[in-house]
C-alpha cells in the first residue's frame, strides 16, 4: 500500500504513551523554559541518546525526558504535537496512555497532567473531529500499594478516563501483583488494558485475562508460544495492540522481517498496529504500518484488515465504530 492511500484510510491508534511522543526538539525547548538541566549539549546529543541499546537504557531516557514536563501547558504542547500527527496521518481515533506515577513521583500533580492533555484532546475534537480516550497506567515496577494510592488520587478525574492500564518493566512483575487495584478499576466501570507477553512470558497474558480481566492485551506477541492461549484469543477475539518498531528497538525481534505480525494474523487473531513510543522508537503509526507491511509481505487487503481491527478493538461506541468501518469499506469501491 502506498503512503497516500494509507493516509486517506480511517484508522485508530490504541497503544500510544503520550510521554513517548516527546521529540528531541520539544524536550530541549521545555528544558530551557523550565530550567531543567539535561546531560546533553545540543540536539545531536539528544538524538544520539535516543539510539539506546536496551530496555533499561530506554526507560532511563524515557523517565529523564519526563522531567521537562512541569506545567499543564507543557502537557498540552506535548499532546497537541501528537494530535497534529494524527491529523496528518488520517488517524480518526486515539486511545492515549499516560503514567501518573511518573509525574507525581517528581511533584507534578495528576491534575496538572490531566488538565493539559484533556485541553488538547478537546481542541482537536472541536477543530477537526478527532476522538480520543485517556488511559492512565500503573507502573508495574512499583508496588501495588503505590498503585492503590495513585488510584485514590485519580478519583476526582475518573470522568476523563475510559480504561486503566498496566505498563513499564514487565519481567518479574506479573499481573497478579496488581489484582486488587484492578478489581477497584472494574468496580468503577472502567475497561482494563495491560501490557503482557512482550518481555514477559505467555503466562502473563493468561494472568492479565483471568486475574485483571483485561479487555485488551498490549503487545501480546509471545502468545504464539502457547497454543491453548492462541485458541482462546482467537475464540474471544481479544485484541492485541502490537507495536512493530518497539519490538525491534527493544530486541523482542531482530528486525521487522522476523516479527510475527503475519503469523498472528494467520492464526485468526485480532491484531492492530501501533507506534507505542514513536519519538524513541523511530516512527509514528503510518510508518509502522507501511514498513511492517513491506517487511512481512502483507497484501493491501491485509493492511485494511489491520485498520478495521483498530477500529473494532477501540472503546468507541458501536455507532462510531460502524461509521468509521463504513468509511473504510467504501474506500475500496
Amino acid at each position: 500500500m502506498d503512503p497516500v492511500t494509507l493516509k486517506l484510510l480511517p484508522k485508530a491508534e490504541l497503544h500510544l504513551h503520550i510521554e513517548g511522543t516527546l521529540e528531541p526538539e520539544l524536550m530541549l525547548q521545555l528544558a530551557a523554559k523550565n530550567q531543567v538541566a539535561l546531560p546533553y549539549a545540543d540536539i545531536d546529543e539528544v538524538k544520539a541518546a535516543y539510539q539506546f541499546g536496551s530496555l533499561q537504557d530506554f526507560l532511563d531516557l524515557y523517565y529523564q525526558g519526563m522531567s521537562v514536563l512541569q506545567t499543564a501547558g507543557d502537557f498540552y504542547d506535548l499532546t497537541w504535537a501528537y494530535l497534529e500527527r494524527c491529523r496528518e496521518e488520517g488517524v480518526v481515533h486515539s486511545e492515549i496512555f499516560f503514567d501518573p506515577q511518573g509525574h507525581t513521583s517528581r511533584g507534578i500533580g495528576v491534575d496538572i497532567a490531566i488538565d493539559g492533555i484533556t485541553r488538547a484532546l478537546a481542541q482537536a475534537h472541536s477543530e477537526w473531529g478527532l476522538t480520543a480516550c485517556l488511559i492512565p497506567c500503573f507502573l508495574r515496577h512499583l508496588s501495588e500499594e503505590d498503585a492503590l494510592e495513585t488510584w485514590e488520587e485519580l478519583q476526582p478525574h475518573l470522568s476523563h478516563f475510559t480504561a486503566v492500564g498496566l505498563d513499564s518493566s514487565e519481567l518479574g512483575h506479573p499481573p497478579e501483583k496488581f489484582e486488587r487495584v484492578f478489581a477497584k478499576v472494574r468496580e468503577a466501570g472502567l475497561k482494563v488494558v495491560a501490557h503482557a507477553g512482550e518481555e514477559g512470558p505467555a503466562s502473563y497474558i493468561w494472568g492479565a485475562l483471568d486475574l485483571l480481566k483485561a479487555d485488551r492485551i498490549d503487545h501480546g506477541v509471545r502468545c504464539l508460544e502457547d497454543a491453548e492461549l492462541v485458541e482462546r484469543l482467537k475464540a474471544e477475539q481479544i485484541p492485541l495492540t502490537v507495536c512493530p518498531f518497539s519490538n525491534v528497538k527493544l530486541c523482542v525481534f531482530e528486525n521487522l522481517q522476523s516479527s510475527n505480525v503475519k503469523s498472528l494474523m494467520d492464526a485468526g487473531l485480532c491484531v492492530t498496529l501501533n507506534s507505542d513510543d514513536p519519538a524513541y522508537f523511530g516512527g509514528y503509526l503510518n510508518q509502522n504500518v507501511l514498513e511492517t507491511a513491506a517487511a512481512q509481505g502483507l497484501s493491501d487487503s491485509e493492511v485494511r484488515l489491520l485498520l478495521a481491527n483498530s477500529i473494532k478493538a477501540s472503546f468507541l461506541p458501536d455507532s462510531e465504530k460502524q461509521r468509521h468501518l463504513a468509511a473504510l469499506s467504501s474506500s475500496t469501491d
